[in-house]
């Protein structure tokens, strides 16, 4: 199945006032096509003799020229990871080719212990390509990442160590995002049989659920410990509107972590923080119609400013997922439904535009005027995983896929 069926499968249980010509219309152009242009323009970019240590694309500069990164970059095992769904959707080989190509350049980041962000790389390249291909090689990196990530563990906070830098400002900062490399450390823990990757998640997932929320489970995006007595320290943000506000993608991180939390360990306090983060997002006032969210829920000039569509995408694969645990399972397949329709509908480039990038107009940081109104490729990574995740769901089959 195309992902242009998927797509018209997720939105047919929708209210729409025109027909389904109207709808193959407006998804007429084929993400293997828009992808292709990508791959195409990969390859000028890296024809250039500077640029052969950059690995992934990222984004596009203010003039639309295509940013590639090296694979030292977080968002660098997304575009693998789209290769890899393009795989599993066609069964094409052209795709699992590419798809291996673009992943065994991130495999230098088995090693990386200076970041958490090992998790992201390493996970969406070759833990989908492991659980596609069955690859042994894929399954020892997966578990050697999962040693190197470890080592980040400080067990007096009870977490992983987010970043090494600022460090003038910070002792030991944990940042909200750092929720979505714990999948890794679960799959590890599964793949080996060593009960210390799973009870490392455990506790980071515990202190975050204690020390990151708000009453009304809004998010800080950085909580600093005390590296020695575990003791909070200070609560800030870095890329969202204030120290009190809610980034958008952050509250995004947060849904889909503990919503995977509650699927590895089915500890029920997971699943009511992810139903409660949920209802955050989608009863807030200041959520748009469309359930594209601003860049932050608190952002002082809204409704004019910068929406996060990669916000948005992360949200809907994971109410997808929420969906099958929860009794609230209409409302979040309804609420997914929508914005993956607003996405297709009102969102994508045209194809043959964004030199092949899904999705327009997400936010990588506002404060720092930084990828403002731009694609990003983890917005489309998680576009996609929407979409086969609305597939399983038509066909009544495990929205996670399988489990490594």
């Amino acid at each position: 199945m195309n992902f242009k069926k998927v797509i018209l499968i997720s939105l047919m249980a929708l209210p729409f006032s025109c027909s389904n010509d109207c709808l193959i219309d407006k998804v007429s152009h084929d993400a293997e096509d828009q992808v292709s242009h990508l791959l195409k323009e990969i390859k000028e970019v890296k024809e250039d003799d500077k640029n052969l240590l950059l690995v992934s694309p990222r984004t596009l500069d203010y003039d639309g020229n295509l940013e590639l990164v090296a694979s030292r970059d977080w968002t660098s095992g997304f575009f693998p990871g789209i290769l890899w769904f393009l795989y599993e959707n066609t069964g094409k080989a052209e795709w699992l080719n590419s798809a291996k190509e673009f992943t065994l350049n991130i495999e230098p980041e088995k090693l990386n212990t200076t970041t958490h962000d090992v998790g992201f790389k390493i996970y969406c390249s070759f833990g989908n390509g492991f659980r596609l291909t069955n690859d042994k090689h894929y399954r020892e990196v997966i578990i050697e990442t999962a040693h190197s990530l470890s080592k980040r563990f400080n067990p007096a906070t009870g977490c992983i160590l987010s970043w090494d830098h600022s460090r003038d400002k910070y002792a030991h900062p944990v940042i909200i995002d750092n929720m979505m490399n714990l999948e890794l450390l679960f799959a590890a823990s599964r793949l080996t049989g060593d009960p210390s990757f799973y009870e490392i998640a455990v506790s980071h997932a515990n202190a975050t659920m204690k020390n990151h929320f708000r009453p009304d489970f809004g998010t800080y995006h950085v909580v600093d410990y005390d590296s020695i007595t575990g003791q909070v320290l200070k609560k800030k943000t870095h890329q969202g509107y204030s120290d009190e506000s809610t980034w958008s993608r952050g509250e995004a991180w947060a849904l889909y972590g503990y919503t995977f939390c509650y699927r590895e360990t089915k500890d029920t306090n997971y699943l009511k923080q992810a139903e409660n983060i949920a209802s955050f997002i989608l009863n807030h006032p200041r959520l748009p119609k469309d359930l594209i969210p601003y860049w932050d829920f608190d952002a002082p000039e809204i409704p004019n400013e910068p929406r996060d569509v990669s916000a948005a995408a992360i949200i809907s694969s994971a109410l997808y997922e929420l969906s099958t645990y929860s009794e609230n399972k209409d409302r979040y397949i309804e609420s997914a439904n929508i914005i993956v329709e607003k996405l297709t509908q009102d969102y994508r480039a045209k194809k043959g535009d964004a030199r092949g990038f899904l999705l327009l107009h997400s936010t990588g940081s506002k404060p720092s005027n930084k990828e403002v109104d731009v694609p990003l490729i983890y917005a489309d990574y998680y576009y996609l995983e929407a979409l086969l995740r609305a597939e399983k769901l038509h066909e009544g089959k495990p929205v996670v896929f399988a489990k490594l």
